[in-house]
């Protein structure tokens, strides 16, 4: 058995992938959007470049994703990543918090030497971890 991740996205669902596979080494490995359904689907002509299904693989875990109105993405779920280094941990807390909301600031816990919680531009809450 295994366990993925998929997150709906209010429109930025491509944004979302592609600054996560630049920033987080991340790979995309599948795109398909609403305008490859067949016509009788009756997709709106402004949705048809939207993203009905996408797939990233992000160390080791696969996230899924798509484009839907009025989504709400992850109000009270995480995506948590655990990093390898005290450095690696700032640097991805830099990138992701750039134009989100930080709920908690990158700090010392007692459980972890690095610890932040925030939600990043694209709607997609994290919780990073990196523990000595």
């Amino acid at each position: 058995m295994k366990l993925d991740i998929y997150v709906n996205y209010k429109g930025n669902c491509r944004q979302a992938f592609r600054f996560y596979e630049q920033y987080l080494g991340g790979k995309i490995t599948s795109v398909a959007t609403f305008g490859e359904l067949p016509e009788e689907a009756n997709i709106p002509e402004d949705r048809k470049d939207e993203i009905m299904h996408a797939r990233i693989e992000i160390g080791g875990t696969v996230l899924m994703g798509a484009d839907i109105p009025n989504a709400e993405p992850m109000r009270s779920a995480y995506l948590t990543l655990t990093l390898d280094s005290a450095e690696e941990a700032e640097k991805i807390y830099a990138l992701l918090s750039e134009g989100g909301e930080i709920f908690m600031k990158m700090e010392e816990t007692s459980f972890a030497s690095r610890f932040a919680m925030l939600r990043d531009r694209f709607g997609a809450s994290w919780m990073l971890l990196y523990q000595k």
